[in-house]
């Protein structure tokens, strides 16, 4: 169809199977989950159930416990391995109520002094009537606004598919970071394919296109690191990737620790607004707006 790009016409600097290779292992049944890691990492971890307006939504899994004797709050997306598990989960598709509940647990934390500790793996929010009827984009747009003013410390870490709002909904952290082998996109490779050719077939050459990996990211300043992981994947090692992860979350405690609250407030701030910003100067800003 006339104005349509042909598939030759999308390049990636990296070989189309390079960034399909990583949406797979994002996606592996193995690959270690949320609460994989909250085990690993979090001792007297203390699960907090509930949204206070409507139900609990297992697919967001939320608590308090401690880091290295530090303590932490944590909101976590969660996936099922069984297909037990995945449909109690719901796939890790959260509804409002998973993303109220999350909200719920960062305002104890801005409450307590404490800083939080985000996990991304999901597909997306879920997308069913019952979730739009409770009012799924209203809640994802109330967590990223006070997550932006948040007066805690945070921290978010995509550990598989960081898929679009669904994932952002807990992302807006003072330094976001990801696994070597996760992925995080507005869209999925598939439903990319579907409406760019009408074909999701070619979900490996939308996957490249879309610069969807952590180095992709990572060299367009929406990340602010990469967690290597161990050879083959975190899913041949969880105990040696917890280890990794370990690691990062205390150099950004570290580094963040000495920040006030008005501080941290602010350079979250200062770090999504830079996002996206092709405007060398505010000066230059104006003068295009007057043209």
């Amino acid at each position: 169809m006339d104005g349509e790009p042909a598939p030759e016409d999308l390049r990636s600097d990296a070989p189309k199977h390079v960034a399909w290779q990583r949406v797979l292992l994002a996606r592996h049944p193995k690959r270690p989950h949320s609460l994989d890691y909250i085990e690993r990492l979090f001792t007297d971890f203390s699960e907090i159930h509930g949204d206070r307006t409507y139900a609990d939504d297992p697919a967001v899994v939320c608590g308090m416990g401690f880091f290295d004797s530090h303590p932490v709050m944590i909101a976590a997306e969660q996936k099922g391995r069984d297909t037990k598990q995945k449909l109690y989960r719901n796939f890790g598709m959260p509804k409002p109520e998973g993303y109220r509940k999350a909200l719920r647990v960062m305002q104890i934390a801005a409450k307590f002094s404490r800083p939080v500790i985000t996990f991304l793996d999901t597909p997306g929010a879920y997308p069913g009537i019952d979730a739009e009827e409770r009012g799924q984009a209203e809640a994802i747009a109330r967590n990223l606004r006070e997550m932006s003013r948040l007066p805690s410390l945070v921290i978010s870490i995509c550990i598989g598919e960081g898929g679009s709002g669904g994932a952002l909904a807990l992302g807006v952290g003072n330094q976001v970071f990801m696994m070597e082998n996760a992925v995080y996109s507005v869209i999925s490779p598939e439903s990319c394919a579907a409406i760019v050719w009408r074909d999701s077939t070619k979900a490996e050459l939308a996957a490249a296109a879309l610069r969807l990996t952590a180095e992709d990211l990572l060299n367009f300043g929406l990340i602010d690191g990469i967690i290597p992981e161990p050879l083959g994947g975190a899913q041949e090692d969880p105990e040696g990737a917890a280890e990794l992860m370990r690691s990062k979350i205390n150099q950004a405690l570290k580094e963040l620790g000495r920040f006030s609250a008005n501080e941290l407030v602010q350079q979250r701030y200062m770090k999504f607004r830079r996002m996206g910003n092709f405007f060398t100067s505010a000066a230059t800003l104006t003068l295009q707006a007057g043209d």
